[in-house]
């Protein structure tokens, strides 16, 4: 890959396994499964995800607080109140969460709060941006742009680990197409392209590729039968009344079943997802 420097294999074997946190890790044999909603909304609805979830097998909770919208009426979180339910999750439940930072200025409060800062599509280019959370000793969830070409997507990996951070996970999370029946178009082929040519873990976010609930499970299954490293994916108490991108949002009941459906997949192609035991201190509720 032209100019690339930091995210290339040094082998064929090379992959790199970045911590979460104490338990939880995302790259080696172990699948990384994150789930949680579009926003945070209440601490009562992020209390109701995390016991539920906490029984299953996801090893990580995903929530905005700083919600980049198409328009500017729409909900944009919760901010600093938003954090503050996060870091109280985290710390209650034993469950690294993972967040969206769309500004220089919001970097040192959420790098305090939360354990995953997350770049989203549209700003996978603010170089400015990229180079601050290159700074952060924090793991970063870079999503691939809204039509970035492969390579343009390794070199906004590059700009991170330029500046110090290597803790950097992929996020394939669908390009624009020209057909609008689904929301974006899920490129399993970059997947596969990915785990070539670099030793980043690599994820997949099939919520923001379909855009429609009932095509989401299919598509994470075969984005592990892919290669990929893990799935990020919405899921809400009442997907129905979630503020943001609820039709694409499963349930908790349909999250789990996921998430199980997964096992017979990850075994056949040599890997496997952990247990609770495995990723979490004992909580008790």
């Amino acid at each position: 890959m032209q100019d690339a420097k930091l995210t290339v294999k040094s082998h064929t074997a090379h992959r790199s396994v970045i911590a979460l946190s104490d338990r939880v890790t995302v790259g080696g044999d172990d699948l990384l499964m994150i789930g949680g909603p579009c926003s945070v909304e209440s601490l009562e609805q992020m209390e109701t995800i995390a016991t539920r979830l906490g029984n299953t097998t996801i090893q990580a909770l995903r929530g905005g607080v700083y919600k980049p919208r198409t328009s500017p009426y729409a909900f944009q979180g919760l901010g600093e109140a938003g954090l503050a339910i996060l870091d109280r999750i985290r710390r209650l439940y034993s469950i690294p969460v993972i967040t969206e930072v769309m500004a220089i200025h919001q970097i040192e409060a959420i790098a305090a709060h939360a354990d995953v800062l997350q770049i989203g599509s549209r700003n996978m280019q603010n170089f400015d941006l990229l180079k601050a959370v290159g700074q952060v000793d924090k793991p970063v969830v870079l999503k691939r742009g809204l039509a970035a070409t492969i390579q343009e997507f390794i070199m906004a990996a590059e700009y991170i680990m330029s500046h110090g951070n290597s803790n950097v996970i992929l996020c394939e999370r669908g390009i624009r197409s020209f057909d609008s029946y689904t929301r974006n178009v899920l490129d399993l082929g970059a997947v596969v392209a990915l785990k070539q040519l670099t030793h980043l873990p690599v994820i997949v976010d099939p919520s923001h590729a379909a855009g429609k609930r009932e095509l989401v499970p299919d598509l994470a299954r075969a984005a592990i039968a892919a290669g990929a490293d893990g799935l990020m994916i919405e899921c809400h108490p009442v997907p129905e009344e979630s503020v943001s991108d609820a039709r694409q949002a499963l349930s908790l009941e349909d999250m789990a079943a996921l998430v199980d459906s997964l096992h017979p997949i990850a075994t056949a192609i040599g890997r496997r997802i952990p247990t609770v035991q495995e990723t979490r201190e004992p909580v008790l509720f």
